[in-house]
């Protein structure tokens, strides 16, 4: 049992260092351009992406939101059930994310998604139209990359194939946007223009 501890933490601990420090660098200067404007960023994945979407934007809306000049508009579009199930049910799983976005997003807004795989065909799809109507997009993924890589105006990879380790890498990379603005004062105040 020490063995196979032992071994998944050396495992995890490759995977943190397979994250690219400029990627989240660019990441957060997105989000901070994103507070200045006003605009809104939505979230989303499946699974333990899903919760991490969740958290992620519990972390930026409260803390971040509670340090920083103005309030982060954000959302994750996992979390309102009855409206996820009717667009399953009455549309197609795969539209999920997509329709909502259909609602809500505005020309310049930012989604961000979450995927191990890197081709779950609701974040693929959500991508695309993201894309088609002017919004930002953002990708964590795994070692696979899968289409997501393709598509995805901006995309930071994980260099491993383990579900737990990329999406502990991937909270770690939420973890590190939502502190930056809990803990870095300049990100707190409004841009000098």
């Amino acid at each position: 049992m020490q063995d196979f501890v032992e071994q998944y933490i050396n495992g995890q601990v490759s995977a943190l260092r397979s994250i690219k420090k400029e990627e989240v660098e660019k990441i957060i200067s997105l989000f901070r351009k994103a507070l200045d404007e006003d605009r809104q960023i939505f979230v989303c994945g499946n699974g333990g992406s899903a919760a991490n979407a969740s958290h992620f934007i519990t972390d930026l809306g409260k803390g971040s939101s509670d340090k920083t000049y103005r309030r982060f508009r954000c959302q994750s579009l996992n979390d309102n059930v009855a409206w996820m199930t009717a667009l399953g049910n009455d549309y197609d799983y795969s539209e999920v994310f997509s329709r909502q976005l259909m609602n809500l997003a505005r020309r310049h807004d930012i989604l961000m998604v979450m995927s191990v795989s890197g081709s779950s065909p609701n974040l693929v799809k959500a991508v695309e139209w993201a894309k088609s109507n002017g919004i930002v997009t953002i990708a964590l993924l795994g070692g696979k990359k899968g289409t997501l890589a393709g598509i995805a105006d901006h995309i930071l990879v994980i260099d491993d194939l383990h579900y737990g380790r990329v999406e502990d890498a991937h909270m770690g990379i939420c973890h590190m946007i939502a502190y930056a603005f809990m803990e870095i004062e300049a990100l707190q105040k409004p841009t000098k223009v």
